[in-house]
């Protein structure tokens, strides 16, 4: 198996994951695909080894012990390649979603997965466990053999159906019978019946367009002097959680990979926070990619249709409102974590840092793009109706940016960034109406910037705290030398960054806060922390011991340089969902730092 990084923990989240932007999958270091939604991101599984070991099911190409196996990415591509070897025999399974450009200028992108078996050398004996449980395992998944494919059916509570299609031997592929590879043979596992058979010819010009498709998208990717794969391969992980049909962004691919092994902090992240997307949109930006951000700005003007209308913290990929939390009970969970839930009762929630996050990434758009009249009149109608709504809302409780379910608190990021909001509107309102709007706007935002400089700060612990008269400390409060709200070298943010090191910073991670919340003491790193940390440490002057920090954390992404949402403080066994955004939004901003630091020596 692939070492990029080092030893890894043989239990960790050792998947690449596969996509079109239209859904994924997960892939498993031995070639097994463990995880797959189809027909896109938030449909049941048809793959869910991960959920359940037993009764999840999954596609696997399976050789002796004798065979080593290694896994990587095809160069400059989300192509994965799985090889096999013994020594004299040898074969890869290259996998692959179709993504490309067709005659028309329309992106292809159907719901399928394709698996070629390249031969190398020799003669590898092999077997394919072929093994799909639809509906996320609910009812009886049965396969039948047809003339020109294979096809997976289930008819109990719901109905859907699978197709396979192959130049193998398809009884041999139910049966899980030895095979000899002597020459190429193709797998295309698609969610629709084909109109024309798929050939393993056609299946070899599909992965040479989707080859294509991803060098070019690299292509326009700057290149770095430091980090330049790292911020390549989280460059298109973040590209893989789009959903281009809308332009949300996804969270991450999966539901309900625990936080901490046993525990219950087990949730769906297929849909689209607007905070986790607005954040990712932006670092997206900065590398060139814009209409990333236009599909993204479009998928918000069409959620906000009214102006009265209050902001949900989170929304499915297709825009809908309500995301419904229920739980599969005949699921066992990951490593017998159980719930596992699909839908998220935290779109119920009132955040109010969301309003500040959305309009940062407005405030990026127009000023990035001055010419687009048109949609700045839509965009400022919401900017306008943002500040209305932080003017009714700033002073209250909220559930913060981490969700607690019970308590609402005056969280210090909350407020944070309700002084964002206002703060860009006036920068918004500069660049589009000549500061008419900006004067009356001054007040407000000098009034939130006051009561947190007066209520966040706490003199015992000589830091800006999780909420107003708390003791408690908290990561997110890192963010506010990120969003301009104080200096870098400011006493009191330098003084905040050394009380978090002192108390939150175990074993070369943070956690996110170490007091109780609704399920107790958190027990893992959140990814997301100890990279804006290391943000913190370079804006206050440590770049050097910033540096370290980050080539450690780099360390402890998995053989594919992914990252999920947590890491175990001790093992630094990557958990939660996979592959995280924040965490490969957050990796590629710490890298243009140290980019930015070389081209300014």
């Amino acid at each position: 198996m692939s070492k990029k990084n080092g030893a890894k923990h043989l239990d960790s989240l050792n998947f690449g994951i596969i996509g079109n932007c239209k859904s994924a999958a997960l892939i498993n270091e031995d070639s097994s695909i463990d995880w797959c939604c189809l027909p896109q991101f938030d449909s049941p599984s048809v793959f869910g080894k991960i959920l359940d070991e037993n009764i999840g099911g999954q596609f696997k190409i399976s050789c002796n012990d004798d065979y080593t196996i290694l896994q990587f990415y095809i160069e400059n591509t989300s192509i994965l390649c799985t090889r096999f070897s013994n020594g004299y025999d040898a074969f890869e399974v290259i996998d692959y979603m179709p993504r490309y450009k067709k005659d028309d200028n329309v992106y292809y992108s159907p719901p399928e997965i394709t698996r070629i078996l390249k031969h190398i050398k020799g003669a590898p004996k092999y077997r394919v466990i072929y093994d799909p449980r639809l509906e996320y395992a609910v009812g009886e998944t049965k396969n039948y053999v047809k003339k020109h494919f294979l096809v997976s059916v289930v008819d109990d509570k719901n109905y859907d159906t699978l197709f396979l299609y192959t130049n193998l031997d398809k009884n041999a592929i139910l049966n899980a019978t030895e095979l000899t590879l002597t020459k190429d043979h193709f797998m295309s596992v698609s969610y629709n019946e084909k109109i024309e058979t798929p050939t393993l010819d056609h299946t070899l010009f599909e992965f040479e367009r989707t080859k294509v498709y991803w060098l070019n998208w690299c292509h326009k990717t700057p290149s770095f002097k430091q980090y330049n794969e790292e911020i390549l391969r989280s460059a298109m992980t973040l590209k893989l959680l789009t959903f281009e049909k809308t332009g949300a962004v996804l969270a991450a691919a999966t539901t309900s990979l625990p936080e901490t092994i046993g525990e219950v902090r087990n949730w769906d992240y297929r849909f689209c926070w607007i905070r986790d997307a607005s954040m990712v949109i932006k670092v997206i930006a900065k590398l060139g990619h814009t209409q990333i951000v236009k599909n993204f700005i479009s998928y918000i003007i069409d959620l906000v249709p009214d102006k009265n209308e209050k902001l949900q913290i989170m929304y499915g990929i297709s825009g809908e409102k309500t995301l419904s939390e229920e739980t599969l009970e005949h699921l066992n969970g990951y490593k017998g974590s159980k719930p596992v839930r699909i839908g998220n009762a935290a779109y119920i929630q009132k955040q109010n840092d969301i309003y500040g996050i959305l309009m940062d990434v407005i405030h990026y758009q127009i000023e990035s793009y001055t010419q687009d009249d048109e949609k700045h009149e839509e965009l400022w109608t919401i900017v306008k109706s943002i500040v209305w709504v932080v003017r009714k809302n700033w002073q209250l409780a909220d559930k913060g940016i981490w969700e607690f379910r019970h308590e609402d608190r005056h969280f210090t990021f909350s407020k944070l960034l309700c002084w964002v909001a206002v703060d860009r509107a006036i920068e918004i309102s500069n660049l589009i109406e000549g500061g008419k709007s900006a004067a009356k706007w001054e007040s407000l935002r000098e009034e939130i910037h006051s009561d947190i400089m007066k209520n966040a700060w706490n003199e015992e612990k000589q830091a800006f705290t999780q909420s107003y008269q708390s003791e408690h400390l908290d990561a997110s409060v890192l963010l506010m030398e990120y969003y301009g709200f104080i200096e870098g070298k400011d006493p009191k943010y330098v003084k905040t960054v050394k009380a978090i090191e002192k108390e939150l910073m175990h074993n070369d991670l943070l956690y996110r806060y170490k007091n109780e919340d609704d399920f107790g003491l958190p027990s893992s790193s959140f990814t997301v922390c100890t990279f804006w940390f290391i943000n913190s440490l370079y804006k206050i002057g440590e770049e050097v011991k910033a540096k370290e920090l980050f080539n450690k954390l780099l360390g402890y992404s998995n053989h594919l340089g992914l990252f999920s949402e947590d890491i175990d403080f001790n093992s630094k066994r990557l958990l939660g969902n996979f592959p995280q955004a924040y965490s490969h939004l957050a990796l590629i901003d710490n890298a243009l730092n140290f980019n930015e630091q070389l081209n300014n020596s």
